[in-house]
């Protein structure tokens, strides 16, 4: 690896100056520099029906709620049943290096956090918007277990508790009168607090944007944008693609949905998004008020002489690493993934990317994004060298019995996966892309961010020879 270049900062400058004279002066012979194309989206007004008159009777079982519902709208769980997020798995896919077609995932896929909803329904499925799913016996065709109030109501009180059924004690004929469409709060009560807690698995979800600021988000804090003005829904199916639980970018949301070409006056940042998303340059830090996990070490966990600190240590899960207002790590990203599945074979002297992102430096598909890296130790099958996903929160799980050998074999057996009886600790990767949390334009990285002595770019890592001001390296 060559070392970068060690240029005087002036000579950075005169030089970005140059280019940049030269960028103007050519686009001056075409007519002058660009003109910015307006937005293609309107934030539409939502109409929001009061439902209080429609329902005056208590209800005496969740599944009543939905019943009532679809006496007026007979198509909601036909057509949301039909949906990842009542079936928790994606569509028919390839996956790269695969033969065959796969249907992915929280069914059936592990993540570095909780490591696998598999054998763990009662804590899992409180993130499914269905009432009940308690083991493999759940009828996923019966509709009157759709829970259409996880989304739609607006009381602010209705909370799910265990198997996704309604917590003790909830106010159903409450949640009911308040129904309309879903407010960001209705989304965020689960992918705020994906993988057990606030902030810890997304780095660019958390709370704040519940009622953001615009500092916090400029679509959501300062235009009143809702969650489903990007994600835009037709039959409850909704737009956008998890990383996490997906391999490409099909029923995807982007930037240029609604940012036309060309988004900037200046032509220099232009012509940078032939090689740089959107959101590298728009989301320079993550957590930046609130902290997020980044490191997670379940071989610590079960340790009686540790005390209990939330973001240090917790004896049920073990030794982690919080941090906040984070620079992000950088790769080429064609928005696809390469995906562990159940069963593969590791390196556990290696660390093993659950999700690792495609691209590279000559595939003209991709683009340089940012990323929330969160690393973890999980326990594999010394034998097998397969990562195994324990039994946490159910019967016999980890939680209860601190005996880890007797939860990797509740969880082989939820996953269909043998077991030698013998395990060991593995590092592993997950790689989450960023693209919420977008900071307002003036905040947005300068050059001397990503180009100079100061760079908080690893221009080497990416495939450049050095700083490519410097060397004029092209891809």
């Amino acid at each position: 690896m060559k070392p970068r270049s060690s240029f005087p900062i002036w000579v950075l400058v005169v030089g970005a100056v140059l280019v940049g004279l030269g960028a103007y002066l050519a686009a001056g012979s075409r007519g002058g520099a660009p003109v910015p194309a307006k937005a293609a989206f309107v934030r539409p007004e939502h109409a929001h029906l009061d439902h209080g008159p429609y329902f005056t009777k208590p209800f005496d079982s969740p599944q009543a709620v939905t019943r009532a519902c679809l006496k007026c709208h007979p198509k909601a769980a036909e057509h949301f049943m039909k949906t990842p997020h009542w079936t928790w798995l994606g569509d028919s896919t390839a996956v790269p290096g695969r033969e065959g077609r796969f249907r992915l995932g929280k069914r059936n896929l592990i993540n570095n956090f909780c490591i696998s909803a598999r054998g763990n329904n009662s804590s899992c499925m409180k993130c499914h918007a269905g009432y009940g799913w308690a083991d493999d016996a759940f009828d996923f065709s019966n509709a009157d277990n759709v829970d259409c109030l996880v989304c739609h109501e607006r009381a602010g009180t209705y909370v799910k508790g265990e198997f996704g059924n309604p917590a003790d004690g909830a106010d159903l004929l409450a949640a009911a009168k308040s129904v309309g469409f879903p407010k960001r709060e209705n989304c965020g009560v689960c992918h705020n607090y994906g993988g057990g807690g606030q902030g810890v698995k997304h780095g660019d979800l958390d709370s704040r944007l519940d009622n953001p600021s615009r500092e916090d988000d400029v679509h959501m804090g300062q235009l009143g944008f809702l969650c489903i003005d990007c994600h835009r829904t037709k039959d409850h199916r909704i737009s956008g693609r998890a990383f996490s639980v997906s391999v490409d970018d099909a029923n995807g949301v982007a930037c240029t949905d609604c940012h036309r070409d060309p988004p900037h006056r200046d032509p220099r940042l232009n012509a940078h998004l032939a090689a740089v998303a959107c959101q590298t340059c728009h989301i320079g830090t993550y957590a930046r008020k609130l902290p997020t996990k980044t490191f997670w070490d379940w071989s610590k966990a079960g340790d009686s002489t540790r005390e209990d600190d939330a973001h240090r240590y917790l004896k049920i899960k073990g030794e982690f690493l919080y941090g906040k207002n984070l620079v992000p790590e950088y790769a080429w990203f064609n928005r696809s993934v390469n995906r562990y599945l159940l069963g593969d074979r590791i390196d556990s002297t290696s660390v093993t990317a659950i999700n690792g992102p495609r691209g590279a430096i000559g595939d003209t598909s991709a683009k340089i994004w940012p990323f929330k890296v969160h690393r973890a130790t999980l326990p594999y099958d010394r034998k097998y060298a397969t990562i195994m996903p324990p039994v946490t929160a159910g019967p016999g799980g980890y939680w209860s019995s601190f005996d880890w050998n007797r939860a990797i074999a509740l969880g082989a057996e939820a996953s269909g996966l043998p077991y030698s009886g013998r395990f060991g600790w593995a590092p592993t990767a997950m790689y989450w892309p960023l693209s919420h949390s977008v900071a307002p334009k003036e905040a947005a990285l300068q050059c001397t961010d990503c180009h100079g002595p100061r760079s908080r770019m690893d221009w080497a890592a990416l495939g450049y020879e050095g700083d490519p001001i410097q060397r004029g390296a092209r891809r």
